[in-house]
């Protein structure tokens, strides 16, 4: 009798570890997970998703923005001084903005009815840091200029790959945003505008990771430009779930687990700084788990200074199970 309860639990166990397994596959389109998944590999795997996914996200934003703000068809705007994406504003105050996209182009639709930009990305490693396939589409409603207070677009996001040159770790990007011009103006308006407001959402953007695992997130944000030796973008978080505020992607992670992205300290982009993240912390709330996320630092963990030219910002991730805190910091 023994021997047969001895044999019973064995087939029992080895069930309960293939459950355990599929449980934690990162494979596939499978639901939320009952699994914590908070390992150190699987808990820095998360750090550097949603950092790879987030600023992929905002450099895609900045090209939209970039490609309104070129585009007299659909700006309102009446002059351009731009050259070869060059633009210059503010009468001395030194505004200079590169409006071009260098591993893309933009081309204008206005056949049948369509007033689109439409921004194809050929795969160059031009940056030096990234490679980019895909299309990113931006549709402008008729009698809609964007310079205009409260102006709307709907941008389309088709199958966006970005590698990353210096591991080759893949991201491909779906969904559609909605870009809302809230104070109205011109990038080139700075100087006597002081100030531009934007926001940005969307629902349901789907992320398909290097592992085929396929998952989706929310997005709602404000950018906030100012002038400050250079065109100062100023990121965070508009969306509430009724008990934290400040949330500016949500979602599930490639593991299945749900998790909402509070932006702690505001993220800052500087184009005195090559339009690199310079600073900003983000705190994801998951149930099993927190994960805070400083950026803007050195190899040590410290804040710096913009890198050197063929250099990193680091980025440090702390999180904290049972009684050990643990630390991660990998460049970005």
């Amino acid at each position: 009798m023994k021997t047969k309860i001895s044999i019973w639990s064995a087939i029992i166990a080895a069930g309960l570890i293939v459950a355990c397994n599929k449980s934690n596959s990162t494979n596939g389109n499978s639901g939320t997970s009952t699994s914590p998944n908070t390992s150190t590999s699987q808990m820095q795997t998360q750090a550097d998703d949603e950092t790879q996914v987030s600023t992929e996200m905002d450099n895609a934003e900045t090209d939209v923005n970039n490609s309104l703000n070129a585009s007299t068809t659909f700006n309102g705007a009446t002059t351009t001084s731009a050259g070869n994406g060059i633009e210059t504003a503010g009468g001395g105050a030194g505004l200079i903005i590169n409006y071009g996209i260098c591993d893309a182009t933009v081309t204008t639709d206005t056949l049948n009815g369509m007033r689109q930009l439409i921004i194809t990305y050929n795969g160059s490693n031009c940056w030096g840091n990234r490679i980019r396939t895909g299309v990113v589409t931006i549709s402008i409603p008729v009698g809609t200029r964007w310079r205009d207070t409260g102006a709307v677009v709907t941008v389309d996001i088709d199958s966006l790959k970005i590698t990353r040159v210096r591991d080759h770790k893949t991201i491909t990007l779906n969904g559609t945003y909605t870009f809302t011009n809230v104070t109205g103006g011109l990038l080139r308006d700075l100087a006597t505008r002081g100030t531009i407001t934007h926001t940005i959402t969307a629902n349901n953007v789907t992320i398909q990771f290097a592992d085929s695992a396929t998952r989706t997130w929310s997005v709602s944000k404000q950018r906030q430009f100012t002038y400050n030796d250079g065109v100062v973008e100023t990121t965070t978080g508009t969306h509430s779930d009724g008990t934290n505020n400040n949330i500016s992607i949500w979602g599930t992670n490639r593991y299945g687990n749900s998790f909402e992205r509070l932006i702690v300290d505001p993220m800052v982009i500087s184009q005195s700084c090559d339009w690199q993240l310079t600073s900003g912390q983000t705190e994801t709330i998951r149930p099993a788990v927190t994960l805070n996320i400083t950026y803007g630092l050195d190899s040590d963990g410290n804040p710096t200074g913009c890198p050197t030219a063929g250099n990193y910002y680091y980025y440090k991730a702390v999180w904290t199970i049972g009684n050990k805190t643990y630390t991660f910091i990998a460049p970005y």
